[in-house]
């Protein structure tokens, strides 16, 4: 009598399985800042109880918010959050708590400009022209280059670029899963890099800003404070991908069957931007130059200089001209949209500028039901006193270890890139880890600029790492054109070597950025020192 067939063996449970169950099970961003109000309640009235404090030199005259001055100190006492003040503080000031987040008013500001800039077909009309015409060996830097400046063009940059980045390696020969693994990589996997700063900087930068005014609340941001590190992203991510797709995934796929066909020629050519398009685009690039040009008539023009503080000398006195760029941004977005649309025919009236701004705001939805909670616990947080808490009495542990700055920072790029595997939002983790490590690092002499720009570069690595990336179906959807076999695992396998050496480079520019102190961007360098 035959044996009867043997049962299939079990699959094998890997650590990406692991983190898939993991992540899976974790609620909504929102519901989590939910729970960490809940468990500040708590630690609050425990630390109150407990007598939790934490004090520092400080020879200003006058304190800072929520700290007292004793005998040439400043001292926070931890306070409950269910005591009578900060009661009737919750309820009286829900509205003002929201309203005062720094980072909402940020971001509303530049999307009001980016809504119409997306809508009005500009983002999505400038990435499909910059591909055309690519030479084959020069394809996979372009792609590199092109990815990582499309963050600026949210959505578009996932919806049409990536998919872009297939179609044309298919079309001239090259394996289409190739250039969509090396643009996923450019723009998901090169997150932190880019040419200029954009909404990511000035996001970032907000948190930053509520973060570093616990210590020092005259701490303003600058939305460039970062642009000399993003730069050097793409100077050193560009080569990393060239190297890795070439080098390692081209030859593991192996040659493309499909060849360059004729089909695939029709399709891209539907792709190439129209001639009202074009006119979109030249009306776009004039638009931009004269937003450029009034910017800098504004800070350079002799005997006018509304954006130059002449009472003050070296980079204080372009700390206005910082301060506009959040402004600039939504003019500068505004500006090429409307010129774009105008040409491109998108755009037939001004009723359609505000519905597209109307449009922006409505996308915004999820961001603002996050920002209410988020708002509410950074304050909250300021309220019980356990962010300077935490902030003084880890600096003094810190401190006693005598670990050197680029072993801290790098232990915040690896903290932000392990959660970055489980909570997709960049802006949800910074907004809960800047209340501590920012404070706690300026204490020890590390910027806010520097603390900000390792944590970024830890959380833009691990996005192709992880399948619970939002976009990561989407992608997975993209590979299948091409490959209906391609699995949840196939493009993890795709995707890990360009993780494993931007986490290598990553780590390895951070580390350096500090120990030669080259500045981070105009104004901002990597040391702090503390007032008083």
């Amino acid at each position: 009598m035959a044996a009867p067939d043997a049962l299939p063996p079990a699959p094998r449970r890997t650590l990406l399985d692991l983190v898939e169950r993991i992540g899976n099970r974790l609620p909504d961003p929102v519901m989590i800042f939910v729970w960490m109000i809940g468990f500040l309640i708590v630690l609050s009235g425990i630390g109150a109880a407990l007598g939790w404090s934490a004090s520092l030199l400080f020879r200003g005259e006058a304190p800072p918010a929520w700290g007292e001055l004793e005998g040439g100190r400043l001292v926070f006492r931890a306070e409950s959050l269910l005591s009578e003040d900060n009661l009737a503080r919750l309820f009286t000031e829900t509205a003002k708590t929201l309203t005062g987040f720094a980072p909402l008013g940020l971001v509303l500001t530049v999307m009001y400009g980016a809504a119409v800039a997306e809508r009005s077909g500009f983002f999505s009309a400038l990435i499909r022209a910059s591909l055309r015409g690519a030479d084959r060996r020069w394809l996979t830097p372009l792609v590199a280059v092109v990815g990582m400046v499309s963050h600026h063009a949210s959505d578009a940059a996932y919806l049409v670029f990536i998919p872009l980045a297939a179609l044309l390696y298919a079309a001239v020969g090259r394996h289409p899963l190739a250039g969509l693994a090396a643009a996923f990589a450019a723009v998901s996997g090169g997150y932190a890099g880019n040419i200029t700063p954009g909404q990511m900087d000035v996001l970032l930068f907000g948190f930053t800003q509520e973060a570093a005014r616990i210590i020092d609340p005259a701490w303003t941001m600058n939305p460039l404070g970062n642009w000399w590190f993003i730069l050097a992203i793409v100077a050193v991510f560009t080569p990393l991908i060239w190297f890795v797709t070439d080098r390692i995934i081209e030859p593991r796929l192996g040659p493309w069957g499909g060849g360059g066909d004729a089909e695939l020629r029709e399709e891209l050519a539907r792709s190439a931007p129209t001639a009202d398009e074009r006119r979109g685009l030249r009306r776009a690039g004039l638009a931009a130059l004269a937003v450029a040009a009034g910017f800098a008539a504004l800070a350079l023009w002799p005997g006018y200089t509304p954006l130059i503080d002449e009472t003050k000398a070296g980079t204080a006195a372009l700390q206005p001209f910082y301060s506009a760029l959040v402004a600039g941004f939504f003019v500068l977005f505004l500006a090429v949209g409307v010129a774009f649309g105008s040409g491109a025919g998108t755009i037939r009236s001004h009723r359609e500028v505000f519905a597209m701004m109307g449009e922006g705001v409505r996308a915004l939805a999820p961001y603002l039901v996050f920002a209410f909670f988020a708002a509410h616990f950074v304050a909250m947080f300021n309220w019980s006193r356990l962010g300077p808490i935490a902030a003084i009495n880890g600096a003094h542990v810190l401190e006693t270890l005598n670990l050197p700055a680029p072993a801290l920072l790098l232990g915040v790029l690896g903290f932000s890139s392990g959660l970055d595997l489980f909570i997709g939002s960049a802006s949800a983790k910074w907004s809960a880890l800047a209340p501590v490590v920012v404070p706690m690092f300026m204490l020890l002499g590390i910027s806010p600029e520097m603390t900000t720009a390792a944590y970024r570069m830890g959380d833009s690595f691990t996005n192709i790492m992880t399948p619970l990336m939002s976009y990561f179906p989407l992608i997975l959807g993209f590979c299948r054109r091409w490959d209906p076999s391609v699995g949840v695992g196939s493009l993890l396998a795709l995707m890990l070597p360009y993780a494993l050496a931007f986490m290598a480079a990553g780590a390895l520019m951070t580390g350096l950025w500090v120990v030669f102190d080259w500045p981070l961007g105009p104004g901002a360098g990597v040391r702090y020192v503390p007032p008083g």
